[in-house]
């Protein structure tokens, strides 16, 4: 089991280890993560307590709507359950038969636009407990729900760490009718991105498919890394995004959206660029130009920086 190590400096110099623990209660747990769901995890909060029905008779933590637009299902345990993977199958089934009650949720919450971009292929759990067993670990590997284990320790002063400790990246699930239609409409469209190498499949241009082999090595050189392809850009990401690809053949150039502060960048015009406050696909504030391997050797101290602090 992975291992969060804390320490703080003593008056004397000498650095100390934090104790961690667990929460009194549960709810505890849930509140404080729920406030900064989107911060911690980069999930858009819809709800809480969610009733699923007489048929699937239970109540969801906290539902939400992560960056890349796959609806999520949060369940917090404040100990170790072993019960937790049986509980996330069920809920993940409860989601599949209930895609027209998620959406109007989404609707409602976070409005239309955010309703029509919701990805059913990769609906996501996400459990939050004090530790897993190894069981827990190997079956996360066989199911082919979508789940990620997290462990969580609270320490003096306020501090909470959340430890990414396993992860399956399950099989896509069938879409509905109606996006099917519009995405087999989009493929036989002349302007769909034509589909090059295994990595992006059907997302990287041929101009494009060298450049894009090295910008993937360097992103995934990080450990554990989950790629993500999605419809119009891939994500690279762990707990949240680190890096969204994007790619621009008119111009030959591949665009890469770091999660990193732009203030703590000196930004160089045509190179980087402060994107907050400006509408783009995927993710990230800091928006980085690639048209070179140059390009990336220039900006693989950005990339360290931005999945060292992920």
């Amino acid at each position: 089991m992975a291992e969060l190590m804390l320490f703080r400096q003593d008056a004397d110099g000498r650095d100390v280890e934090l104790s961690g623990s667990t929460v009194a209660l549960e709810v505890e747990l849930q509140r404080r993560v729920e406030a900064g769901l989107e911060q911690m995890l980069g999930i858009r909060f819809l709800a809480s307590e969610y009733a699923t029905g007489p048929w699937h008779r239970g109540r969801i933590d906290t539902l939400g709507l992560d960056e890349n637009g796959s609806p999520v299902v949060i369940e917090f345990k404040k100990g170790s359950d072993s019960g937790v993977l049986s509980q996330a199958v069920s809920y993940m089934a409860w989601l599949e038969s209930a895609q027209h009650e998620f959406e109007a949720l989404v609707r409602k919450v976070l409005g239309a636009e955010a309703a029509e971009s919701i990805d059913w292929r990769r609906p996501r759990m996400v459990c939050i407990a004090a530790g897993f067993s190894h069981h827990d670990r190997v079956a996360v590997q066989r199911v082919p729900e979508r789940i990620d284990l997290v462990r969580y320790r609270v320490f003096e002063g306020g501090l909470l760490s959340l430890l990414l400790v396993d992860s399956s990246p399950g099989v896509p699930g069938t879409a509905s009718r109606r996006r099917r239609e519009r995405d087999a409409a989009a493929e036989d469209s002349p302007t769909a991105p034509a589909a090059s190498s295994s990595a992006g499949a059907g997302l990287v241009p041929e101009c494009l498919r060298d450049l894009f082999t090295e910008v993937d090595e360097a992103l995934t050189a990080w450990g554990e890394i989950e790629v993500v392809l999605l419809k119009h850009y891939i994500a690279y990401r762990r707990l949240v995004n680190v890096a969204s690809v994007l790619f621009r053949p008119k111009h030959q150039v591949i665009l890469l959206y770091l999660r990193l502060d732009p203030d703590t960048v000196v930004l160089e015009e045509g190179f980087t660029r402060d994107m907050r406050g400006v509408g783009h696909l995927g993710t990230g504030d800091l928006e980085v130009r690639l048209a070179s391997a140059a390009d990336l050797e220039k900006a693989a101290p950005l990339i360290r920086r931005a999945f060292e602090a992920a």
